[in-house]
Formats: structure tokens, sequence, C-alpha cells
């Protein structure tokens, strides 16, 4: 079942969002559930990052897969692709999880990231994302990345933020599953 960590509501302008408690081994899985999120500027991208010292950097190696799927509005568009340009390998930067995420009234973007066993001094961290989003340019866009953090130190935090410039509006929901 999902037990109900935290919930941060956006409300005005801001450029990150952090959940630097209640990360730790009281669940196996984590999930993160992203709700409306909306940017301030047009075509950017959600992304994060894991922590390991309670938040005071945001830099755990990942190896990363990334798949999109898109149709836009007019029947133009569609196709699936696996995206060289967003995925990681070993590397420290943030990961996207939405591609060119819009900031017209009707854009936003919906999914979740699950985190697997973040607390193992054992294993990687291994991670799963799912966003549905509003492209900047009327597409729908369905964003798959798989991957982990290539460390087993135990991972304690997580940071969202948009590629650049801030989110304005959105909820995100951190969960246990017990």
């Amino acid at each position: 079942s999902l037990v109900l960590l935290e919930t941060t509501t956006i409300s005005s302008s801001t450029s990150t969002v952090s959940f630097t408690s209640n990360i730790d081994s009281t669940y196996k899985e984590y999930i993160f559930k992203f709700i409306n999120i909306h940017p301030a500027t047009n075509n950017k991208e959600l992304t994060f990052n894991l922590s390991i010292d309670g938040g005071s950097n945001y830099n755990v190696t990942k190896t990363t897969a990334v798949h999109i799927h898109q149709h836009g509005e007019d029947g133009s568009n569609g196709n699936s692709e696996y995206s060289t340009e967003r995925d990681l390998a070993q590397g420290t930067g943030y990961q996207k999880i939405c591609k060119d995420l819009g900031n017209g009234n009707d854009e936003s973007l919906s999914g979740t990231l699950h985190l697997f066993e973040p607390s193992s001094t054992t294993f990687v961290k291994n991670f799963i994302t799912r966003t549905s989003s509003y492209f900047g340019s009327d597409r729908a866009v369905d964003m798959y990345v798989a991957g982990y953090g290539n460390t087993t130190t135990a991972v304690n935090a997580i940071d969202f933020k948009m590629s650049s410039g801030n989110m304005d509006s959105g909820i995100i929901k951190m969960y246990g599953i017990k």
C-alpha cells in the first residue's frame, strides 16, 4: 500500500523542489507523483538528481535509457524514439524526465518516478520514470526513463527542477511502499 510521506504544492515560482527527509530504510520503494507541473518558461524539461549527503550535493553518477513516444494534435509528428540527447552514461548531471514541456495555460506534466531501495549499501539505486506532458508545440509526449544511480552508498535526498527557469505551479507527492 502507498503511505503518503510528504506533499509539496507549488503555488508560486520556485527553482527547485527537494525532498531531504523521509528517504531512509523504512521502505524498499519510494514513489514520487507529479501532478500538473507547469513551467514558467516554454520548452523546458523537468529533471531530477540524487544525493547521498542529505541534499548538500546532488551529483550521484547515473546511467539511463530514455524512450519517447509523441503525437501532434494535427495528426503529425507521431513517432517513437530512443533519445541519446537525454540519456546519461555515467553522468552526474540532472536527468531529464520529459521533453520540451510547454508553458501555455493548458500545458503541464504529470507522471511518476519510482526509486528502489535507496538505503541499500550493497546495490546500485534503480529507478524508473514515466511522464505524460503537453509539448510546447502542441504534441502529446509519453516519456520513459530507466536507469540507476551508480552508488552503493545510501541515497537520502532527491531534487527536482526545470532544465532552466522555474516551476510556477503543480504538486509533487512522495510515498513509501509498504
